[in-house]
């Protein structure tokens, strides 16, 4: 815990000196960390080969905690999208002159220390690094045990660009202690970290809830939905559903549930399920008639998060019982109709209550770097503060500015 206290105090310090550095010391940080990156590739990729290899289970698990050239070039193309990116900081949000002559602004400006909880992920540390570094905050991580060498050498990178540009190396640390015991007391750093943001599955949130003291901005879980309607194009609506449960299911936009509306259920289940095969389809009994040989659903199957090659079905015969399945089952993450019907799109878009909807396309771009973000800290389930992917402008607060002659109140 000593440890703890006296890194922590170090991150709090870096953050003072990180909220004064001018915005091309904080790109250029950011572009030496993606020219590192590609110069260290083969090196990295051969620490986390090991530790994916000591790695115990499969699924989902080993895959977030793989690196791919693929990948590694994909973290180095983040940074630079974000340094390329206009600065937060200090924008302008609104200004106006009251009628006493005052004149008032509201900036943004740095949160401080973003504290970040996440499990297997080492691209994650790249990306929250690059985010935080870029809109003037300190970054302090807790990554899981699985990849802490993968992480210590990540961090390193950004420990030495940090020190070429003049600013102080502790704007970017890890936890090294992997217990639960330090992991309580990192959620409890009230007079360390400004916000805290979990990455990770319903032990962590959990865990987040039941122990932070500080500020916590939920990156919740993703039961998200597809909905083909009535009037969908079905062969869209076929390659739409495919690439949002196939394309990567071990994530939080991959879609869990497909909802059909009945008139088109029975043209479009047999073809799903020659599409993707290799996916589990858990249906419920109208979709049962049309599908014998599919799994029987059943209550959790509709609740849970698969992370897998799975996807319940339910066939309804309205648009009403479609929101009304999500708004019981949903987690608030990411809901997609497909429909050729754009006033029926824009019901969807009113009355669906998440943090992304989308209409006609794919869950799976919901994602910070495929809408402009440059890479994302998490996707925030929650209502307050942010929602959806949490990008630069997410990781500043406002500051009241007042500009006055003399007066007085």
């Amino acid at each position: 815990m000593e440890d703890l206290t006296r890194q922590g105090r170090a991150v709090r310090e870096a953050s003072k000196s990180l909220a004064q550095a001018t915005n091309a010391q904080r790109c250029a940080v950011l572009e030496r960390v993606a020219d590192l990156l590609e110069e260290v590739q083969g090196d990295l990729l051969a620490v986390n080969a090991a530790e994916v290899a000591t790695y115990e289970e499969s699924g989902p698990g080993r895959d977030r905690l793989t690196l791919t050239k693929g990948r590694v070039q994909a973290m180095a193309s983040a940074l630079r999208e974000i340094a390329a990116a206009p600065d937060p900081l200090f924008e302008v949000v609104d200004r106006n002159v009251r009628p006493n002559g005052l004149r008032v602004e509201r900036l943004r400006v740095p949160l401080g220390v973003i504290g970040v909880v996440y499990e297997n992920r080492p691209n994650v540390t790249s990306d929250v690094a690059g985010l935080c570094i870029r809109s003037g905050n300190a970054a302090y991580l807790r990554g899981s045990s699985s990849a802490m060498r993968t992480n210590k050498m990540i961090v390193g990178l950004w420990n030495e660009a940090l020190a070429k540009e003049g600013l102080p190396e502790h704007a970017v640390a890890l936890v090294e202690d992997p217990s639960h015991e330090v992991a309580v007391a990192f959620m409890q750093m009230t007079d360390v970290l400004d916000c805290l943001i979990p990455r990770g599955g319903p032990s962590l949130i959990k865990a987040m809830r039941e122990h932070a003291r500080v500020p916590y901005v939920l990156d919740g879980d993703g039961n998200c939905h597809v909905y083909v309607d009535e009037f969908a194009d079905l062969n869209e609506a076929l390659a739409i559903v495919v690439n949002a449960k196939t394309s990567r299911p071990g994530v939080c936009n991959a879609a869990e549930t497909l909802i059909v509306h009945e008139s088109v259920a029975s043209a479009f289940l047999p073809a799903l399920a020659l599409a993707m095969p290799e996916v589990q389809l858990r249906v419920d009994e109208r979709a049962k008639w049309i599908l014998p040989n599919a799994t029987r659903a059943v209550e959790s199957d509709f609740e849970d998060e698969f992370l897998d090659l799975i996807m319940a079905v339910k066939v309804v015969n309205s648009l009403d019982e479609a929101v009304a399945h999500v708004s019981r089952y949903g987690t608030g993450h990411s809901e997609a109709i497909v429909t050729e019907d754009l006033a029926r799109g824009e019901e969807w878009i009113r009355r669906v209550d998440a943090a992304a909807v989308l209409v006609n396309a794919s869950t799976r771009f919901i994602d910070g770097g495929e809408l402009g973000l440059g890479g994302e800290v998490g996707i925030s389930t929650q209502k307050l503060h942010a929602r959806g992917p949490m990008g630069l402008r997410e990781l500043t607060c406002l500051k009241w500015v007042v500009r006055g002659e003399g007066q007085v109140r």
